[in-house]
């Protein structure tokens, strides 16, 4: 019977070898990303540390950690070693971090540009594989009053309704709105529907002096503003 060469658990490692030692004694960000999640992993396989996991499944997406936190449960319970229980640590992980990036909207108060309204959004569409549509309202000196889900979708779209849109204005007396959506499949470029929308939502907003300043199409870390092509 052919003898199986077992690795060295990490326990077993030189100090400066093991990840969370390294973390403790060197900092946080002395850390590879392979050692971070080797961390969340805790613990390996007879064949392979919790190290070589780690590092299979951050090579598996080009170590992109936008593309871990779109895997799922399932994806994640195929790699060897990876129960269902470490899965839900790493998803949970990912999601602490996801919502780490979206409680920067609780700390930007003003919007003075497209960029200021990206960064304001983008968080809040962070890794989702479907459409979802926001609407900021805002006060006459630029000063967000609100932020609002409108519609979630699916891969291909989302429907906004201009009334709810606009009644959510007039509850929270906004002077402008920004509108904002993704695109998950990484193209900014507007749709017909999308400048179709922003067209008709401008017009009517005139009618009561509620403005459309701004339709951000948010594509991972590029965006597309109307404003800035002059497109409203």
């Amino acid at each position: 019977m052919k003898e199986i060469a077992l690795r060295k658990p990490m326990k077993d490692w030189s100090i400066d070898e093991q990840p969370r030692e390294k973390l403790q004694n060197q900092g946080r960000k002395s850390l590879t990303n392979s050692e971070l999640l080797a961390i969340v992993l805790r613990s390996g396989t007879p064949k392979q540390s919790a190290l070589d996991i780690a590092r299979t499944i951050l090579d598996s997406v080009d170590n992109d950690l936008h593309r871990l936190a779109r895997k799922t449960i399932d994806d994640l319970m195929k790699f060897p070693g990876v129960g269902k229980a470490k899965a839900t640590e790493i998803l949970a992980v990912m999601e602490l971090v996801r919502r780490r990036q979206q409680s920067k909207l609780r700390d930007k108060a003003m919007i003075k540009c497209s960029a200021d309204a990206f960064q304001l959004i983008a968080p809040v569409f962070m890794d989702l594989d479907h459409e979802e549509f926001y609407a900021l309202y805002l006060s006459r000196g630029n000063k967000v009053l609100q932020i609002k889900q409108i519609s979630q979708g699916g891969i291909s779209g989302t429907v906004a309704d201009g009334k709810v849109i606009f009644n959510y204005g007039l509850e929270t007396k906004a002077s402008g709105i920004i509108l904002a959506h993704n695109h998950p499949s990484g193209n900014s470029s507007p749709s017909v529907a999308d400048i179709q929308l922003t067209s008709s939502l401008k017009k009517f907003g005139e009618y009561i002096d509620v403005q459309i300043l701004d339709h951000i199409i948010v594509a991972g870390n590029n965006y597309f503003s109307f404003a800035d092509e002059g497109r409203i």
